[in-house]
């Protein structure tokens, strides 16, 4: 059996510390079919690394509830 995982990178505004990254990675920990979330504070670049193809809208949802936006 194959198994293919699913990439996604964005960029999110906002983020100034450790802290903020932390509260990205576990909101987007709980989308099911996540696997691993990278947060860079420095670039606010985001990977998303999925079992299943994620539908935009809850990566953004799960983002911009926490008060920071995606661009």
């Amino acid at each position: 059996m194959f198994n293919k995982n699913y990439e996604k990178r964005i960029v999110v505004e906002g983020m100034h510390c450790m802290h903020c990254a932390k509260k990205v990675e576990e909101s987007l920990k709980k989308i099911k079919g996540v696997k691993k979330v990278q947060v860079d504070v420095e670039t606010g670049r985001v990977v998303i690394l999925s079992k299943t193809e994620i539908d935009n809208a809850l990566i953004n949802s799960a983002i911009e509830d926490l008060g920071y936006k995606v661009k």
